[in-house]
């Protein structure tokens, strides 16, 4: 449940993510729009690896990753909230940890002032970071660096959904205290964004 102590089960995301598309960047670029709006029908595990990978995945050596960071220091994390429960991103294993069990989204409503499109989706990532990873060498600049790491993350997410044939919105309103109670995020660690995703519904 929200709030105890993250669990540790490890789930392997497979098959591996495809690195070639049918669909070309300019194409995605032209066709992202905001859908708010979603049928009722859950995302397979591919998808979700795929969508998580654009996100914070590991491209080469050295842990780099889809998303430019400032010093490759990677102060993000992300977490995927889907009706079994809240999950945590992990980039260098590219799986899954278990945070909570049971369905956040209804909740994650309510801490996103009302917006439906949260508890309509059959995923939802969220996008959180802590400055305080790059402040060593960044200082009083961290927080404008993890924020724009967040853009990219997020720009990723959009294009990737949008490639697959399915929809997102980026969120930015909502209650920082209750998304980061509800995902039991560390002290230091701050929720950027909230991104539905899944099937439009036409």
């Amino acid at each position: 449940m929200a709030g105890a102590a993250w669990s540790g089960e490890r789930i392997p995301l497979s098959p591996a993510p495809a690195k070639q598309g049918r669909v070309s960047v300019e194409e995605a670029l032209f066709k992202r729009r905001s859908v708010r709006d979603f049928q009722a029908k859950d995302l397979d595990k591919r998808q979700v690896s795929q969508l998580l990978w654009a996100a914070q995945g590991v491209t080469g050596k050295a842990g780099l990753r889809t998303a430019p960071s400032a010093g490759a220091l990677y102060p993000l994390e992300i977490f995927a909230l889907d009706k079994t429960g809240c999950y945590r991103y992990l980039p260098n294993e590219h799986s899954l940890e278990r945070t909570a069990s049971g369905d956040l989204r209804p909740k994650l409503v309510t801490a996103a002032l009302g917006q439906s499109s949260a508890g309509k989706a059959p995923l939802d990532l969220v996008i959180a970071g802590s400055p305080e990873k790059l402040a060593w060498k960044y200082k009083g600049r961290s927080e404008r660096y993890t924020l724009i790491e967040a853009g990219h993350a997020a720009q990723n997410i959009l294009l990737q959904a949008t490639a697959m044939g399915l929809g997102a919105v980026p969120i930015g309103a909502f209650s920082d205290a209750k998304v980061s109670k509800l995902l039991s995020l560390s002290p230091g660690v701050t929720p950027y964004y909230i991104i539905p995703v899944g099937y439009p519904k036409r």
